[in-house]
């Protein structure tokens, strides 16, 4: 997942040649085309210039200026370039989509253009970056049940079904156990016992993941209207607060937020016990416009 350097001494001179990743590693299309210039261009010289003029561009500057994201590409300009890197059909399909991916102005036309990778590196077998993650957080089944699975020792894909509040299927716990063993964030034993590799999941840096997240957000926002209205107060803890505040104190808010969330994973991380799973969400979000900002125009 890192550009591999080999470094060669001549004459007690080191070059360094960067050698580019696999297409399907990339999921910023402004970032590929970076990465192919700067390989050209420490192979021969390459210039933007002569870029553009392989990709069919009268501008010598047009691609530099996609790549400082001052311009995107068309989906017209998306297959010239392609064309003058010489991309195989597989990769070209996966630069268009890219291209899509990254010109998407809205979450659906994002989250659908991703989709489309993850289904072109699976029609290729090939495993596309981000892909794992995008499919764990897409979903409520999957940090559920890998949660659930090594709490019930030699428990039956029914057994674990029946005690989601969320109806699933049998078939469905199979199907995600499937996918946690295969990706690593489960490992089954040698007598049938679930294990969880890692304590905690996180999202890391990944562009792509925030897609999913937001989906599951809504998955569990929806779930938390349910538990208002069905569970008693003894199962659940609803609270909010009104304020008014300013953009100083929202940072302060965020921070406190985000070590509260790492206390209650400590805690979590200690615990050696699991009866029953549960979800917390924690919101913050604004209910007006920036008053300073509205009064201004």
């Amino acid at each position: 997942m890192f550009l591999f350097h080999k470094i060669l001494d001549f004459s007690k001179k080191c070059v360094t040649f960067v050698a580019m990743k696999a297409i399907f590693q990339y999921q910023d299309y402004r970032l590929y085309i970076q990465e192919f210039y700067a390989e050209q261009k420490e192979k021969s010289g390459f210039t933007w210039r002569d870029f553009a003029k392989e990709a069919g561009y009268s501008s010598s500057a047009y691609l530099k200026l996609v790549c400082d994201g001052k311009t995107r590409l068309t989906a017209e300009g998306a297959k010239k370039t392609a064309a003058a890197m010489k991309l195989g059909d597989f990769e070209t399909q996966y630069f268009l989509l890219m291209v899509e991916y990254g010109n998407a102005k809205t979450f659906e036309g994002r989250k659908k253009a991703f989709e489309e990778m993850i289904a072109l590196g699976k029609a290729q077998k090939t495993s596309i970056m981000g892909g794992d993650f995008y499919t764990y957080f897409e979903s409520w089944k999957n940090p559920v049940i890998r949660e659930l699975a090594p709490a019930l020792p030699h428990a039956k894909p029914s057994e674990i079904a029946d005690l989601c509040l969320p109806e699933i299927s049998a078939a469905q716990v199979v199907e995600t156990l499937d996918f946690l063993t295969k990706r690593g964030l489960l490992e089954k034993d040698k007598d049938g016992l679930y294990h969880q590799t890692e304590k905690s999941v996180s999202t890391g840096p990944m562009d792509v993941v925030p897609e999913a997240v937001r989906t599951m957000h809504k998955q569990m926002g929806d779930f938390a209207m349910k538990a208002l209205e069905e569970l008693p107060l003894s199962e659940r803890s609803f609270s909010g607060m009104t304020m008014g505040i300013s953009k100083k104190n929202y940072d302060k808010f965020v921070a406190e937020i985000t070590d509260f969330r790492r206390r209650i994973a400590a805690i979590v991380s200690e615990d050696t016990e699991t009866e029953q799973i549960y979800r917390l969400n924690l919101q913050f979000f604004p209910l007006t416009k920036n008053i300073k900002e509205h009064f201004k125009k």
